[in-house]
């Protein structure tokens, strides 16, 4: 089975919609695919959550969303809103998600 970790750091919501439109596409088609929330990218979780994305509704629903970056959360202060949308803070490098954890588990990264 092909494996897809999809680290969003991009906080333009065009371009994390197309993150969505291609994890979703991947599992769609059979493969195992995540998304990790990083970076600026995780100021667009209280928009997706607020504005009832279906893209991204249908993504969390599926448990393609991995997690939230905590570092980064507390970066850009919406650490206390991500906290509440029922989706993992990643933290096991420094606070932030590892990429060599999922490589470790046969992912292959891909970041946008």
């Amino acid at each position: 089975m092909n494996k897809f970790v999809i680290f969003a750091f991009n906080g333009d919501p065009m371009c994390f919609v197309h993150v969505l439109l291609n994890a979703l596409d991947m599992d769609g088609k059979g493969m195992d695919a995540k998304i990790v929330i990083e970076g600026e990218a995780v100021k667009l979780v209280r928009e997706m959550e607020e504005s009832g994305n279906i893209l991204y509704k249908k993504a969390k629903e599926k448990g393609l969303i991995d997690c939230i970056c905590k570092a980064c959360s507390a970066k850009m202060g919406v650490l206390d809103y991500n906290k509440t949308v029922g989706i993992p803070l990643g933290e096991d490098m420094n606070g932030h998600p590892s990429m060599a954890t999922y490589m470790d588990k046969g992912y292959q990264i891909i970041t946008l």
